[in-house]
């Protein structure tokens, strides 16, 4: 049997009505010891954009922006052997207590950044009771990321900014 790797504790509060899921952390996420920690990965880009904020530029600041924009997230994946960063390998995996956090929260709609969160999710939380929808992922390795699907779905949720 492989390493299990861990992933990161859900950011989220009371008030917080969206949920962003991704499916387990890249290497260099795990390094920075934050979720999408890759300076390549469009995540923070596209949501603090979204908003018109500059994307902090620390861990705090990242989890404050979160905070007060009423967003909670999480990866579906808080444990799993994985090979480097590659989705595709991730096996023997524990997947994270969403109904936990929708009982402490305001969730009204959740986000599922990328394909894989999106299988994962589906086959245990498909009757989760919220609204979800799956959005292409932000991850640099995707080819196929249209930012205008995220906009959207940030809009439904917040309306525009």
């Amino acid at each position: 049997m492989g390493e299990i790797k861990k992933g990161f504790l859900p950011v989220y509060d009371a008030n917080s009505k969206l949920l962003i899921l991704g499916s387990f952390p890249s290497v260099k996420s795990r390094q920075t010891e934050f979720y999408y920690g890759n300076k390549q990965n469009r995540f923070w880009k596209t949501v603090c954009g979204f908003f018109g904020e500059d994307v902090p530029c620390d861990t705090e600041g990242k989890k404050d922006f979160l905070i007060r924009r009423n967003i909670a997230l999480w990866d579906i994946v808080t444990e799993c052997e994985i090979v480097g960063s590659q989705d595709s390998t991730i096996k023997n995996f524990k997947t994270a207590d969403i109904e936990k956090l929708l009982q402490n929260s305001k969730i009204s709609f959740i986000i599922i950044n990328g394909g894989t969160a999106f299988s994962i999710f589906e086959k245990r939380f498909a009757d989760v009771g919220v609204p979800y929808v799956k959005l292409p992922s932000t991850s640099p390795a995707n080819t196929r990321f249209v930012q205008k699907e995220w906009i959207d779905a940030l809009s439904a949720v917040f309306g525009r900014t």
